[in-house]
């Protein structure tokens, strides 16, 4: 346990630099400009931002959540500043915190899910102390920052949920399956989150094929993967048969194709189950249909930053871009085939 050191010097009202929109669209509602520091409430933790990621939910977000069903999209509570995922320093600590001292390097995916809160494409951010942990040593911001949501999403969908939030997009709690000796498919083996689930995969035991552009091949190869089916010239659904465990990291309308490439009683894993209408052909089938609505937890990033910091697990950077270039990440996030994680450099 470390000394609390409290927030002798901290003012609120000053003025930090961020990345805001005052309403959804584009990338070009993305503003760098002045805002106001985050007040600092009980049990929260300032940090000086030295780096912090792109996800799907910042676009999405952006965007007012078009795909989701009217009724679920979010009201604009503007200006928003998006960015769950950060990397940086201890700058203050509030009363109640006791794990965390300034000057302490650290990382965090920032209340998620929440929306309309302060977030971290800014110089500071508020952070619950719960969602933060120490940084991994052995590896850079940049590095640290890419981390956060991607490896909790492919950890709690393969390794332990951590959390009783439930998913309102399937009425039955997640369910994990064994991976010692499976054969595992990852679709969107060198995206974000993908990245993650071929080395998870391979750690606990699985023989792990990989889908992905031939461009490729080589990065998911070095990250563990058995065998590779480049989808620009191979429909995996036509080629593969009797897998134990499919996670599809694109998800949506078409992950029903990976039914007929599963065994009885396998299991297929969506990220992103909306769109998904074969519920009634996988029950048919045998087979579990189960997703994961990823929370915070700092619990869960103190445990993998060992595996980050002995190189069990590595994380790839697609791009960096400047705070201020933040509309150009977005842009670079909207051509697609990302390889790993797009990253701000903050400070």
């Amino acid at each position: 346990m470390k000394d609390q050191t409290p927030a002798t010097d901290y003012k609120t009202g000053a003025v930090m630099k961020a990345v805001r929109l005052h309403a959804f669209g584009g990338p070009e509602v993305l503003h760098y400009e002045d805002a106001p520091m985050p007040e600092l409430k009980d049990g929260e933790v300032l940090v000086k931002v030295h780096a912090s990621a792109l996800n799907p939910p910042d676009w999405y977000l952006r965007d007012g959540y078009r795909s989701l069903p009217p009724e679920w999209q979010p009201q604009g509570d503007f200006p928003m500043i998006l960015g769950t995922d950060i990397s940086g320093v201890v700058e203050a600590v509030s009363e109640g915190v006791i794990n965390f001292k300034v000057g302490d390097e650290v990382y965090s995916m920032v209340r998620f899910f929440s929306i309309g809160e302060s977030k971290g494409y800014a110089e500071y951010v508020s952070v619950p102390a719960e969602h933060l942990a120490i940084k991994p040593g052995k590896i850079d911001h940049v590095h640290a920052a890419g981390a956060p949501m991607s490896l909790l999403t492919a950890w709690q969908f393969l390794v332990d949920i951590g959390h009783n939030h439930p998913n309102p997009l399937q009425a039955h709690p997640h369910i994990s399956v064994p991976l010692q000796d499976k054969t595992v498919l990852v679709n969107g083996a060198a995206g974000g989150v993908g990245h993650f689930v071929v080395q998870i995969a391979k750690l606990r035991g699985a023989k792990v094929i990989g889908v992905a552009s031939t461009k490729q091949e080589a990065i998911v190869r070095e990250l563990g993967a058995d065998d590779f089916i480049d989808y620009t010239k191979t429909a995996p659904e036509d080629v593969v048969r009797d897998l134990d465990l499919v996670v599809d990291t694109v998800g949506g309308a078409s992950t029903g194709r990976f039914l007929k490439t599963l065994k009885r009683g396998g299991a297929l894993f969506p990220v992103y189950p909306l769109g998904f209408e074969g519920g009634a052909e996988a029950e048919k089938l045998g087979i579990t249909v189960s997703s994961v609505q990823v929370r915070s937890s700092g619990v869960q990033l103190t445990q993998l930053a060992r595996l980050l910091d002995d190189g069990s697990i590595k994380v790839v950077i697609d791009s960096t871009f400047p705070l201020s270039a933040t509309r150009e990440a977005h842009e670079r996030a909207a051509k697609g085939h990302i390889r790993g994680k797009i990253v701000l450099t903050v400070a």
